[in-house]
This record gives C-alpha cells, sequence and structure tokens, in this order.
C-alpha cells in the first residue's frame, strides 16, 4: 500500500476542501490549528488572485460588509476593504467620528441601527477589550474582531503565519523572538497564540515594566498561564540569538500611563532591533513589524528596509489572508474550488 502524503495539499488540489461554519471570528485562540491550517492554504489561492490583471472575483457577490473602526488604522481597515471589494461584496466604511457615536450614541444602539440594515459581516476596530464579543451577542452579521483593546488581533497574526510559512515552510518548531511592549500589544498576544498552535518556539524579551504582573523574566510559562512553553528571557541579544523570525514591536503610548520607560532613547538602545542584534539571528532569519514603526525606537532604519524585512510583504499578505477570513464567514460551506474557478457562492 502506498504511503499517503501528509503534505499540506496545493490550492489546486484543495477542491474536496471545505470551510466548516464558523458565524464569527473574535479571538484566534478560538481556531484550531487545523482552521488555521484552512485559511492559509485559501489565502494561498486570495494571493493569486489579488496578482491578477483583473483583480475581482464574484464570490461574495450580493453580501453586504461593513467595517467600523473607533480607532485609527491604516494597513487594517484599507486591506479589508480591499479584500471585501475584490471578493464581489458592497463594502461600507464607518468611522466613530463620522457616525452618531460622535453625538452620543452608545456602542448597543449603533450596532442594532446596523442590524435594521441586514448587513451579512461587520469587520470592527474598538479601543476596549471584548468589544467585538458585545457586538456578536447582539446582531446576526458575521462579526472580525479587527483589534480589541489589548486583547487580540487574530487577522494580524494569521497574516504573519502566513508570511512564515510562505518563506520558511512548517512553522513548527521555528524560533520566533518577539520583542518590545508585551503589556500592551494585541499584536503580541495573538502572534503568541497563534504560534504556538502552530508548533513554534516563542521566545520574547522587554522591560519588566512591559510585561504583565504574573510574568517574570528568566521563567517559562506553565500550561495553566494559558501561554506553556514561553520562554520569557532578559535580554533581546539572548532572544534573538539562533531566531528564525525577528519581530520588534511598537510601543503602544496610546494605552500606557506615563513610568514605563525611562526614555525611548534609553528603549532603543537596550530593546531596539538595530543591524548588530539581527546579525545573531539565522542567516535567513526574517525580519517582521505588524506596523505602525516607529522607526529609530523599536527598529532602525536600515534593518526596518534590509534585505532581511519582509514587513510590506505582510501589508501584501494581509489583504489575501482577509480575504480567506471574510470567504470563511461569509460563504461557508464553500469548497475552496469555488472562488478558483470565479464562481459566485450566490445562486444565478
Amino acid at each position: 500500500m502506498a504511503q499517503q502524503s501528509t503534505a499540506s495539499p496545493s490550492y489546486l488540489e484543495q477542491d474536496a476542501i471545505a470551510f466548516q461554519p464558523r458565524r464569527h471570528l473574535l479571538d484566534v485562540d478560538d481556531l484550531s490549528a487545523s482552521e488555521i491550517s484552512g485559511l492559509l492554504d485559501t489565502a494561498e489561492g486570495m494571493l493569486e488572485i489579488t496578482a491578477r490583471d483583473v483583480r475581482k472575483t464574484p464570490a461574495l457577490r450580493g453580501k453586504t460588509i461593513i467595517t467600523m473602526f473607533f480607532e485609527d488604522s491604516t494597513r487594517t481597515r484599507v486591506s479589508f476593504e480591499q479584500a471585501g471589494k475584490i471578493l464581489g461584496a458592497d463594502v461600507i466604511n464607518v468611522t466613530a467620528s463620522a457616525s452618531s457615536v460622535s453625538k452620543g450614541e452608545s456602542l448597543l444602539n449603533t450596532v442594532k441601527t446596523l442590524q435594521a440594515m441586514q448587513i451579512d459581516a461587520l469587520v470592527v476596530r474598538h479601543p476596549h477589550s471584548g468589544a467585538p464579543y458585545f457586538i456578536s451577542n447582539h446582531i446576526d452579521a458575521s462579526i472580525v474582531n479587527a483589534g480589541d483593546g489589548t486583547h487580540a488581533h487574530p487577522t494580524q497574526s494569521i497574516l504573519d503565519l502566513f508570511t512564515v510559512r510562505n518563506h520558511l515552510g512548517n512553522i513548527s518548531g521555528k524560533k520566533i523572538a518577539i520583542v518590545g511592549d508585551i503589556l500592551y500589544s494585541r499584536v503580541a498576544r495573538s502572534d503568541i497564540i497563534a504560534f504556538q498552535k502552530m508548533g513554534a518556539e516563542v521566545v520574547v524579551s522587554c522591560p519588566n515594566t512591559l510585561l504583565p504582573d504574573e510574568w517574570e523574566l528568566g521563567s517559562t510559562l506553565s500550561d495553566e498561564s494559558g501561554f506553556g512553553g514561553l520562554q520569557l528571557v532578559k535580554s533581546v541579544e539572548e532572544a534573538v540569538d539562533g531566531a528564525d523570525v525577528v519581530m520588534p514591536l511598537r510601543i503602544q503610548k496610546e494605552r500606557q500611563d506615563a513610568g514605563h520607560l525611562p526614555s525611548l532613547r534609553e528603549y532603543s538602545a537596550r530593546w531596539g532591533i538595530n543591524s548588530q542584534k539581527m546579525a545573531l539571528a539565522n542567516d535567513a532569519a526574517l525580519l517582521m513589524h505588524p506596523g505602525p514603526m516607529n522607526e529609530g525606537v523599536e527598529i532602525s532604519s536600515d534593518v526596518a528596509h534590509g534585505v532581511q524585512s519582509v514587513v510590506e510583504e505582510q501589508v501584501r499578505n494581509g489583504v489575501a489572508v482577509r480575504m480567506a477570513v471574510l470567504y470563511m464567514l461569509c460563504a461557508p460551506g464553500n469548497s475552496v474550488r469555488t472562488i478558483r474557478n470565479g464562481e459566485s457562492s450566490e445562486p444565478n
């Protein structure tokens, strides 16, 4: 009997693969490793579509998607808008400052208003952790969490996985070094969970003041913490040494009280990723950043735009990954063959 291959099928071979029904994407820890792999596989095909001369497919024709951002955003908001439009959906962008929220309308009443418009999906970013969960209990539409407070940013973590897999192949066993603001960064939490789910070794390093109170530098977290195996190291050099991926994080000044750092200059000198620190990583290591970057603080300009940087590729991959997420939620049960062949999920 021939041995069955365990390799992931190519996009063109996935005719039999269909998404299991899922109503919302609120957090990456809601996803199984197989669901994440399915999203990554589908994003491969979506990336192919984004490279075409005519970047359009009727897969979500007739669907209405609203993006509602209560915080500023460039990459996430624009990529969700582009993702929906490429898939053929009608996309409406709403900002808090241009909505009735600025007149005192509550989040609940805003949600009820959108519910009355019979939308299919709501992509929401909110400064308060848990807001997307609250919204999901009061609306029939699918909810995509585009970032909630310090809690989660699931699509960022999925696109980071996608970028690493495209360059390094199997994510399992790879060393991922995350450096910077762990306490206030929703990307840190989501990336730690996502990479651990896919079998990577995750190491973090940051000042004590930017680490959760219950965590201690120089330790490895237990399973009871929810981040079992996460290594908390005392120096950036130890974190980066032999790493396959180096990811500095922006200091979330908008979420912090004063006193976390003596000065940005001192932080940059000790914790900023520069060419000397990158030299400690593997020769083929990737330099990643979720953006926006504060060059000269958490990352030097030469590294940010150097040969190991895949920051712009992360942005490009974000469109494909968010296409895959919207397709998963708005066209449940469809095989990926449907979109590859340019078929619509709607009946003629």
